[in-house]
Formats: structure tokens, sequence, C-alpha cells
């Protein structure tokens, strides 16, 4: 049966790269979560300011209903750092399987330095690394290494949800 895929993770760690590539390989649409954010939270996080559960939650609800309307099978960025987050994507959308690619700061804070045109600043990593709960064992969660080329984390994903599928795998927690 396929599922909803969420790619999560703080800024920086290539949600959306990794995302869009994952819903290209699989031939399924792909929602940016980053497009569903209010204004009022995209112009709080522009000043360095970071959002509380009350700005999150229409947010993960908008991503949540895309998810739904998109159908089986589609694959979204966003970063569900808490598990609160994941068990309101999961109430809303049904059956999720999030990715989590990870990595250490310097990298991820350099990532954040050379992107153009985003709202996110850098002085927000450590706030977002903070409030990042990795998936506990009984959430369905895949952890990647982000560091590594997005085709090698492509068929890390691939490879975990076949091991799922095929029943040789641990269904709720996998690390690659």
């Amino acid at each position: 049966m396929p599922v909803a895929i969420v790619v999560m993770g703080v800024s920086g760690c290539g949600k959306s790269t990794l995302g869009e590539a994952l819903a290209a390989r699989l031939g399924t649409p792909f929602i940016e979560g980053d497009a569903l954010h209010p204004a009022a939270n995209i112009a709080k996080m522009a000043a360095g300011i970071p959002l509380d559960d009350t700005d999150r939650r229409p947010f993960l609800e908008a991503v949540a209903d895309a998810l739904q309307a998109a159908g089986p099978g589609a694959v979204a960025a966003c970063s569900a750092l808490k598990r609160a987050y994941r068990d309101l994507l999961r109430s809303r959308a049904g059956c999720v399987t999030f990715v989590l690619p990870t990595m250490d700061r310097a990298l991820l804070a350099a990532r954040i330095n050379i992107r153009q045109n985003h709202f996110m600043p850098a002085t927000l990593l450590d706030t977002q690394l903070t409030t990042l709960e990795p998936p506990t064992p009984d959430e369905r969660a895949i952890c990647i290494d982000g560091s590594l080329p997005t085709t090698a984390q492509v068929e890390a994903v691939l490879a975990a949800l076949k091991n799922t599928q095929d029943g040789h795998d641990d269904p709720e927690r996998r690390t690659l």
C-alpha cells in the first residue's frame, strides 16, 4: 500500500532536494512544505524569530491536508521537528513514513549560508537543533546520512522501503 512520505529535519538538511528526487523516482507528487507556511510565519522566521507550536499548527495542517489531497504515495518536505508535529501529520494524513537526513551542525550551517533567497536564517539553526526530537522506535522512520549525494540518499530510502514491504526489516525504524 503506498504511503505518504515526509522528508523531515532541520533547515539545511536537504529536505526539499531529497524530497523532489524521491518523488521523481517514485513517480509521485512532491509537496514543498515551505510554500505552505502562512505569510506571518515566513515574516517571523525571516526576522530571526523562531516559530512556536501555535505558529506551526496551521502549517502542519496544510502539509497534512496537501498530502491527503495528493493521494497515496505523495512526498512532502516538512521539518516535523517534534513528535507532536509528526503525530498531527499522521492524524490528518494517515499512514506516513518519515525520512530524516542527518548531518553535523557545521555542514548544516554551511548549507544554510550558501542558500539564496530563502527566508530561514542561519541564526535559527541552533533553535531547530534544540527542538528536534528524533523519531523514536515506535514511529515509521528511516534515518539516513544526509551528507551522502542525493542519489545515494534516494537509493537508501528506496532500499529501506523495499525491505519493509518485503518483511525483511523492522517496519518501525531503520538507520542507514
